[in-house]
């Protein structure tokens, strides 16, 4: 499920947006929502530093002392991978919002012809970034840091994430290798995500919701070695700042 937040200066335009998206996810069997609207830049920034947000629609000019282009740069600081679209009636700002490296620019006032078109290209340009997101499917995308595991089960893969499974048909080794680094194998039958873990006892490991999967001995060294190193790298991050 992708994650969408929208702030505009105008609460009108922003849910309007919020709709047409809507209709664009439904007419097009997205697995996606907009989690948050708003006309505040600060509030924006808020939610997007502690919630899960793929993607951010922006206005240009908030009519604040905050610019979305300014709202963009703090965005960039703490999420690096975030698509960034901006829109505005002001058509000479295209150039400097394209410095934060943005997806896309919508002139206003943005019709939902216009909007499905950006969508459409955003998700084919998900598709084709292994590294950021996972392709279950035609329109099913997800983001990595979601997935608590990954299961091989029979010429099925299952993708378990804290609030459901998707199902797919792929290969085991093939997404293994497309994986980011923090993705351990932990089984012959489970890729684990490291950076999920609460807990490991004996032989299981432990997400959120009372989520588990197993460990295989043949793997549980090397997954104790790395995720006894991620902890002590995240407690020295801390003890750092």
């Amino acid at each position: 499920m992708l994650n969408f937040v929208i702030c505009d200066d105008n609460l009108h335009i922003a849910n309007k947006m919020k709709e047409m998206l809507e209709l664009i996810f439904m007419k097009n069997d997205v697995s996606a929502s907009v989690a948050f609207v708003s006309d505040n830049a600060t509030d924006t920034f808020q939610y997007i530093s502690t919630n899960k947000t793929d993607v951010a629609i922006l206005d240009v000019n908030l009519n604040s002392n905050i610019s979305g282009i300014d709202l963009a740069k703090q965005i960039r600081k703490i999420n690096k991978n975030i698509y960034l679209i901006f829109s505005t009636g002001h058509l000479e700002y295209s150039l400097v919002a394209f410095s934060v490296k943005t997806f896309d620019y919508l002139p206003k006032p943005i019709t939902i012809e216009r909007l499905e078109i950006t969508i459409n290209r955003l998700i084919e340009d998900m598709k084709n970034s292994n590294i950021k997101f996972i392709n279950i499917d035609q329109k099913t995308i997800i983001n990595p840091n979601e997935v608590n595991y990954i299961k091989k089960d029979g010429m099925k893969l299952v993708f378990c994430t804290n609030t459901q499974k998707y199902t797919t048909y792929n290969s085991f080794n093939k997404i293994q290798n497309l994986l980011p680094d923090n993705f351990i194998r932990c089984h012959k039958s489970y890729i684990a995500n490291i950076h999920n873990i609460i807990a490991i006892d004996k032989n299981t490991i432990n997400f959120k919701n009372n989520i588990s999967c197993e460990i295989g001995s043949k793997y549980k060294n090397n997954l104790m070695e790395v995720f006894n190193y991620e902890n002590n790298s995240s407690n020295l991050d801390g003890f750092n700042k």
